[in-house]
Formats: structure tokens, sequence, C-alpha cells
């Protein structure tokens, strides 16, 4: 007597982030069924596959079903990944380095399984559900732990040559800033991600400025953007310092890709109004300063992604309904050229 067919019919979305690993379980309908969020244990590469695949099943088993039930799996990991071979290149804040993960993971739930950088999976799932309507061109900005943007242009995830394109939180922005996880100095994500909203305000409490932050123990800058919205100067001003960052971030992206419209997200991101009116009063100036600004940065390039959109967490799932239709990735550029000995320009 045969035994009962398994239904695959679930799509698992996994976004690896900078503190937390949220999977997502979605039906082929794009209905989501089960949830399940975990600490991000980084630096500990060689148990990355098993702390995916239990992750994973937990969400699973939050939906009511098991593995068994699951027709692909999407993962988006921060940093340089080969979709044609699943391998993380490197992920630096998670101290990741040619790590394979696409075959594992894919070995233990007997499903086939994609993976992308997490914020170009982010910015490929906004547009393939048409959160911005209909919108051909856009910028994901990602601001959380760390921070990158994932482009689409002509209605296609651009990846670049290397697959890096987007990686603008690696961007020097003060060569004399704090050093970077990358080796740089000053790279935007040094004087704009959580982590460093959160140290600056640390560090002028320390030297005497006076907060309401000093009142409690370890700052987030989720603190900071609370604190700024109740009148607090000294965390105001580290938020307008901040969006002033993040205004030429975005002055940059749309100048270098041309795109309609930049959408704001991350968990930063989630203090709202606190967040985002600094980097508004930000273009202001840029646009009050310069009349290629106001022609680029027309009012409405810029939104703010609404709290709860799991923007990650969706576009893995995009991958996850990639993976399962057999699809595959299309190579970076630097994937599909040969190596061949060339001369600067001005070279005799």
């Amino acid at each position: 007597m045969s035994g009962v067919a398994v239904v695959r019919d679930l799509l698992v979305g996994v976004d690896v982030g900078g503190s937390k690993i949220a999977v997502l379980v979605a039906d082929k309908g794009l209905s989501p069924r089960g949830r399940y969020t975990l600490p991000t244990t980084v630096g500990a590469p060689a148990r990355a596959a098993d702390v995916v695949v239990g992750a994973i099943a937990a969400a699973v088993g939050d939906a009511g079903a098991t593995v068994d039930s699951i027709a692909g799996v999407g993962i988006g990991v921060p940093g340089r990944v080969d979709p044609l071979n699943g391998t993380v290149s490197l992920a630096v804040n998670l101290g990741w380095n040619d790590l394979e993960l696409g075959t594992p993971v894919a070995e233990r739930l007997g499903a086939p399984v994609r993976i992308e950088n997490d914020v170009r999976a982010a910015a490929a799932g906004l547009h393939e559900r048409g959160v911005l309507g209909d919108v051909a061109d856009l910028a994901y900005l990602s601001i959380g732990t760390g921070i990158a943007a994932g482009v689409v242009l002509d209605g296609r995830l651009h990846r670049g040559v290397r697959g890096l394109a987007g990686e603008i939180g690696h961007v020097v922005v003060d060569a004399a800033g704090p050093t970077c996880p990358c080796g740089l100095r000053g790279c935007l994500e040094t004087l704009a991600a959580g982590p460093a909203v959160a140290r600056r305000a640390a560090a002028a409490i320390a030297a005497g400025g006076t907060s309401s932050l000093a009142a409690l123990g370890d700052l987030t800058a989720a603190d900071v953007y609370e604190a700024a919205a109740a009148g607090d100067t000294l965390a105001a001003e580290i938020a307008a310092d901040v969006g002033a960052h993040i205004a030429r971030a975005v002055h940059l992206l749309v100048m270098t890709y041309d795109v309609e419209v930049v959408v704001i997200g991350g968990g930063v991101a989630g203090a709202g109004d606190a967040f985002l009116d600094p980097i508004l009063r930000a273009l202001d100036r840029l646009r009050d300063a310069s009349a290629l600004a106001r022609e680029v940065l027309r009012p409405g390039v810029v939104h703010l992604l609404p709290s709860g959109s799991e923007a990650g967490a969706w576009g893995a799932v995009t991958l996850a309904r990639a993976a399962a239709s057999g699809e595959r990735p299309s190579p970076a550029a630097a994937d599909r050229l040969s190596p061949v000995e060339g001369r600067e320009v001005g070279d005799e």
C-alpha cells in the first residue's frame, strides 16, 4: 500500500540580520502561515546551517505543518553572497566568510534553497509585491545594525559586477571617523547605523552631556529617538546629524541610479517620525542649496516603510517562490567575465 503523497505547499523566508533571525512561512498565495524569531548567533559559522534549519522547523511548526511541506526556502544574508552556489562570500557584521549555507540547508530540509543579500532580496520583494505601486525603479535603504541598499532598475534587481550594488553603508563619509569592521574609517555605517547612534549618545553623556538618556542602562537607537521626540536636546542633535548623513545617502542613490523612489526601512526606521523628520529637513537644505538637488530630490522621493512590513522576510519569501519554481539565479557580471590582461588608460 503506497503512502500518502506529501503536499509541498509552503514557502519559507529567512531574514538573517545582525541581531536576529526572522522566519516567515507563507502559502503559495503569499498568505502568512507562521513565524519564528531568535537572536543571531554572530561569529558561529560552523553552526549557521543548524541554527537556520532549527528556526525554519520552529516557524513551520507554528504554521501547524512539518518541514516535509516546504516547497522552497529563501534566505537573505547581509553582505556578499553567491546565489549560484549558495555561498556567503563575506558577511562582515556576522563574521561569516566563504560559508556554504545553501547546500547544507537544502540537504537537511529536502527542499530547494535560494540565497541572496538580505537588502537586495527585500528590494526585489517590494517591487514584486507592488508595495510601492507601479514603480519600476526604486532603492530600498535599510538602516539597522548595518546600512545597505537594494536597487531595482527597470523592474529587475540590480546586483552589479561583483554582486555588491547598493553597499552604501561602506562608503566613507568621514575619513577621520570611527574604524569600520570592513577596515576603513568613517563609513556611513559607523555614523548612522543603529549601534552607531547608541554609541554616540553614550559617548556624549560620558563626556558630560546632559540628557534624560543618562538614567538608562545600555542605550539603543530606539532610546535616542524616543528621547529626541520627547524634546531631549542632546538626543535631538544626534538625530539631526544622523538625519543629515542619511539624507546625503538618499541623494547619492538618486543621483547614481536615477530611481523614482527611495524607501527607507530597517530596525532604526521603526522610530517613525522621530527618525524621518530630520532626514526630510536635511533634504530640504540640499534642495535649497542646489537647483540640481531640487530636480532630483522632488517631494515624495522618500518613503518610510510602515512599521511591521517585514520587508526582509517577505523578500526572502519571494526567493523561496523562485526556488520552488526551479528558477535559476542570474550570476553577477563578474562571474560571467573571463580574466583578461589589460592596461590602464594612458599606458604606453
